[in-house]
Parts: structure tokens; C-alpha cells; sequence
């Protein structure tokens, strides 16, 4: 019986891993998909990309804020079959689309099928296993980041349209659907924790969060974080090819390396979670991270660029956990629930605003604005972490302190 419920617990741990992986492809494929390839085709400009990005964060954003009362209606198993198949479906769209427009109605369909995988994943997780794991999972995210632009740049490289990596990937979601169809019932094990609970209803003082300075600076800190990850990913490859005149090749698979390093440190970091001072960590990873977009901008051999790049994918990897685990730290049990809620919203904002941001000064100042754009981001992000170290003293005072026992 043991070890029928260890199998089936192995089972659903991988089905979770090869989804989170899945989960990560898309994002990718259009750091090189878009340059020059579907602007050129649609005859658009730099910055144009944004669009897509605002889409996909919209309905990315209100199918993750709303996938708990989902769950609550359809199952956790149903929502990830939903999920699948409107992911698929979204993907498909970007496959065959006849125009602009109808790609923007596309790019918001996916993200919201992202948005509920992602979820109701995280959602499963939390119930169900332990930190070692929770880090994984987010690490197989990486691996799909990193499969992206290796899958497009092998169908671009070998003369064949950009749609079909969209078309690969839309029939992988296909089959993830028919796998989420055949588990279906297995998910509905998973019964949210007292903890969950506490994250997702807030009862005790919700709204007092919203005028504490402390809070504000970790939601900043996230918005920041999230778009200086994208935006290493998805400009690094327009800055090489467009600025420094990397061929597309040799640039896609540094672009690919940026996400396989910020991968391995996802893994490296789960193997020793239990051995690290988090705010240690987060102050050595966020000066790693302005070294590395520095060595991007100096750049005087291209391989000093793509070194930086590799070194600011593995630095930023820890960040975000450690960043959410630093928050019940700075702030204390009560109002840190309440505060990570606000900061994983903020981070999917800054996903599409920062890159998009960067999209508008490369289309009206140069595509060599992008390096030092990034230098200044990693710069603001630490300075805000360490206000936020000190900010938070003050927060923690008033926690209650639970009696010696």
C-alpha cells in the first residue's frame, strides 16, 4: 500500500514537473520569434512587442488572481484539463493567425490557460509537499525557458516559419490535456493547507498592509525583479544580432544559456534551501546581477556580453524564492500572507510592463539602450532591498510574540 501511494505520489510529481516545464516554453520562443521574424512579417515596430506582453499579463494575471474559486467550483483536476486545452487552443492561434489583431486576441487566450496551470500547480504543491519541491517545480520552469529558443531557432535556422514552434507547442499542450484527462481524479487529494488558507482568505487585517511603506517596497522589489528577468531573455538576443552583430544562430543559443544557467542555479538552489541565510544570499545574487549587466553593456569582445549574461541568468535564479521566503522574515507571520499575495500580482505586471518599457526606448533611442537599462534595474533592485531590510525593523515590532511554552 506504501508503496502504491509512493508510485502515485512519483506519478503526479512528474505529470506536475513535465507541466511546469510545458508552462515555460511559450514565454521563450518569442525572444526569438519576434526578431526579426514576426515583426517583419507583420510590418511592425520594436516596441510593438509590448502588446503582446500587456495581453498575455492580462489574462495571465486575472486567471491566477481567480483560480482558487475555480478550483473551488470545478476540482483541481478539471481546472489543470481547462487550462491545458485553452493554453493549447491560445497557442494555436499564434500558429495560424492572418494578422495582428487577431494574435493579441491569441497571446491573452494563452495566458490566461497559463495563469490557471500556474495556480492551480503552486496551489496543488502547497498542499501536498514540501519547500525542496516547491523549488523544483519553479526550476522546471527554467528547463521549458530554456528549451524555447532552442526549439525556434532550430525551425528558423533551418528555413522553416516561426508559426511552427508555436504549432509544436500547441500540440504538446494537446497532449498534456489528454494526460490531465486521464489523472483527473488523482489531483483531488490535495486539500488546501491551514497555510493556503491563511494566503489566499485573508481575514486579519488586510487592509492595514496597504499603508505600510515596507509592504510597498517588497511589491516594487517583485515588479522589478520579474521584468528584469524577461528582459534579459527577451532583449539580449535584439541587442546582439541588431547592435553587435552576432549572427542569429550564435545569439539564440546564448539566449538559450541565460535560461539554462538561471535553470541550473533554480536546481542548485533547491538542493541547499535549508543551508542558506536568505538575506545574505539576495544581497550577494543582486550584486552578481548588476556585475553581470555590466559586463553586458562594457562588452569590449562579444564574449565578455555573453559571459554577463550567463552570470545574470544563474545570479537571478535564488531571487525570487528567496525574496518570498525573505518576506514572512521582514515582515512576520501576520502580515506577510497578505504581502506575497500583492508582490506575485505585481510581478506579473512588471513581466509585461518592463520589457515593454525597453521595447519603447530601443524603438526611439537605439537597441544599445538595453544594456545600460538593465544596469540601472539591477542597481534600483538592491538599493530597494536594503531600504526594505531596514523599513522592515519597524514593521516587525508590533507582531505578536506567541508565549514560551
Amino acid at each position: 500500500m506504501i508503496a502504491k501511494s509512493n508510485r502515485a505520489d512519483l506519478l503526479m510529481v512528474g505529470i506536475a514537473f513535465a507541466g511546469f516545464t510545458l508552462l515555460g516554453v511559450p514565454g521563450t520562443l518569442l525572444n526569438i520569434a519576434w526578431t526579426p521574424y514576426m515583426r517583419t512579417e507583420f510590418g511592425l515596430s520594436l516596441d510593438a512587442v509590448g502588446t503582446l506582453l500587456v495581453a498575455s499579463t492580462v489574462g495571465y494575471f486575472f486567471a491566477s488572481s481567480t483560480s482558487g474559486r475555480i478550483i473551488t467550483r470545478l476540482g483541481i483536476g478539471r481546472m489543470l484539463l481547462v487550462s491545458a486545452l485553452v493554453s493549447a487552443v491560445g497557442l494555436l492561434g499564434w500558429a495560424l493567425t492572418p494578422g495582428w489583431l487577431p494574435l493579441i486576441g491569441f497571446s491573452l487566450l494563452s495566458g490566461v490557460g497559463a495563469g490557471l496551470i500556474d495556480g492551480g500547480m503552486n496551489i496543488y504543491f502547497a498542499a501536498t509537499y514540501g519547500p525542496r519541491l516547491m523549488n523544483w517545480l519553479h526550476a522546471c520552469f527554467g528547463v521549458g525557458a530554456t528549451l524555447g529558443p532552442v526549439l525556434m531557432n532550430l525551425i528558423v535556422n533551418n528555413n522553416q516559419s516561426w508559426r511552427w514552434g508555436y504549432a509544436v507547442v500547441a500540440t504538446l499542450y494537446g497532449v498534456m490535456a489528454v494526460t490531465f484527462f486521464l489523472v483527473r481524479h488523482r489531483w483531488q487529494t490535495a486539500q488546501p493547507s491551514a497555510q493556503a488558507e491563511t494566503v489566499h482568505r485573508p481575514r486579519q487585517r488586510g487592509r492595514d498592509i496597504l499603508l505600510l511603506p515596507a509592504v510597498w517596497l517588497g511589491v516594487v522589489m517583485f515588479f522589478i525583479y520579474a521584468g528584469l528577468e524577461v528582459t534579459g531573455g527577451q532583449w539580449s538576443y535584439t541587442l546582439f544580432t541588431e547592435a553587435r552583430g552576432v549572427t542569429p544562430e550564435v545569439a539564440g543559443g546564448w539566449v538559450s544559456l541565460y535560461w539554462g544557467s538561471f535553470t541550473i542555479g533554480r536546481f542548485l538552489f533547491g538542493a541547499f534551501a535549508n543551508r542558506l541565510r536568505m538575506a545574505l544570499v539576495i544581497r550577494l545574487c543582486m550584486i552578481g546581477a548588476i556585475i553581470g549587466a555590466v559586463l553586458i553593456w562594457w562588452s569590449p569582445v562579444v564574449a565578455v556580453g555573453f559571459f554577463g549574461l550567463a552570470l545574470l541568468g544563474f545570479v537571478q535564479a535564488p531571487i525570487f524564492p528567496l525574496l518570498v521566503g525573505n518576506t514572512q522574515e521582514r515582515l512576520g507571520p501576520t502580515l506577510a500572507p497578505h504581502a506575497i499575495g500583492l508582490q506575485i500580482a505585481a510581478a506579473s505586471v512588471g513581466i509585461a510592463a518592463l520589457p515593454g518599457l525597453v521595447g519603447v526606448l530601443a524603438q526611439n533611442i537605439g537597441v544599445n539602450i538595453i544594456a545600460p537599462f538593465m544596469v540601472v534595474v539591477t542597481i534600483f533592485m538592491l538599493v530597494l532591498y536594503e531600504i526594505s531590510q531596514r523599513s522592515a525593523q519597524a514593521v516587525r515590532q508590533p507582531e505578536p510574540v506567541p508565549a514560551a511554552k
